[in-house]
């Protein structure tokens, strides 16, 4: 199915809600399994291991990777991605075998915040005062997780951090690429291409994993690459002011997981910090989406182009 009959046919808020929880389980679901795995394997080897376990499922996808004809425009594009979302991912399971779940969570919460900052520095998109002001609320709440001069900082507080960045860059890539490109093919190809990426990190430090291990790393792969197609389906199915605030719920199922599992403790910093974030990125949804009404009644047709618009980014640019 494509992204425009997605759209035309799933223009439900509670499609959109209940397409946005899955995916939220399933990434909840595939960061506890790789900090189960731990230090079992190196990262980069878990990373790979996580996409090329993850590739069988890809196979209800084929029939759409068959049907479609990629321009070399796209294959830059997608190639681009790939590069970004390796160094996050690699990143991101080191910052996961180091730092509570739930500080994993709410410092991944800053993506959008670089996806505000991104689209304004490099696709020309505008950064109001009120939205720049919602950019600094969001820091604010990142200084709050990671208190600095309050407690020592991890490396893998720094690794998430980097991967915040690099997988923000990845979905200003998505979003030029969501209105020319079915779901099934942007995920199956960033599932085909990662682990070309990270294949020269791990072949210096390859090790033989256990059965165990590899059962865990399969899991881990089937609930990541159903959280990436849910989440397109999500966004394609609602409108983000309507999708993004249940994301919220990732950050309670992780501190309540790694506090059940893992016997971490329950930070309330980080909770506070983390809906801090949630809130700014709300507030800055909210507004676009606002703006982007406006747009919509400036013009005699824009109404009946709105209802013939292909996908969820195929709107114009928000003016707030």
């Amino acid at each position: 199915m494509s992204m425009a009959s997605i759209s035309r046919s799933e223009g439900s808020p509670v499609t959109g809600i209940g397409w946005m929880v899955a995916a939220g389980l399933c990434f909840v679901g595939m960061t506890v399994l790789i900090k189960a795995v731990g230090s079992a394997l190196p990262t980069a080897q878990t990373a790979l291991l996580r996409f090329a376990l993850g590739l069988p499922f890809l196979l209800p996808m084929l029939p759409a990777l068959r049907r479609v004809r990629l321009a070399p425009r796209h294959w830059q594009l997608l190639g681009l991605r790939a590069v970004l979302h390796s160094l996050g991912v690699g990143l991101w399971f080191f910052a996961i075998t180091r730092i509570p779940l739930g500080d994993v969570t709410a410092i991944n919460y800053l993506n959008p915040i670089w996806v505000t900052l991104g689209a304004a520095l490099l696709m020309g998109e505008p950064l109001p005062p009120r939205r720049l002001a919602a950019v600094g609320v969001a820091f604010l709440g990142a200084l709050i997780v990671l208190r600095p001069g309050l407690r020592e900082i991890d490396p893998g507080h720094v690794a998430m951090l980097g991967t915040a960045v690099l997988i923000a860059s990845g979905y200003l890539v998505v979003k030029r690429l969501s209105n020319e490109l079915p779901a099934e093919v942007i995920v199956a190809m960033l599932s085909l291409m990662v682990p070309l990426g990270l294949l020269p990190f791990a072949l210096p430090v390859w090790q033989t994993p256990e059965l165990m291990v590899l059962v865990q790393l399969c899991l881990a792969a089937g609930l990541g690459t159903s959280g990436h197609y849910a989440m397109t389906r999500a966004f394609a199915a609602a409108p983000l002011t309507v999708t993004q605030p249940v994301t919220f719920l990732q950050l309670v199922w992780a501190v309540l997981i790694g506090a059940i599992l893992f016997g971490e403790p329950i930070d309330p910093y980080t909770v506070l910090g983390g809906g801090i974030i949630m809130g700014a990125v709300m507030f800055i949804t909210w507004r676009e989406a606002r703006a982007r009404r406006g747009l919509t009644a400036a013009t005699p047709d824009a109404m009946a182009l709105n209802r013939q618009a292909s996908g969820p980014d195929a709107r114009g640019s928000s003016r707030d």
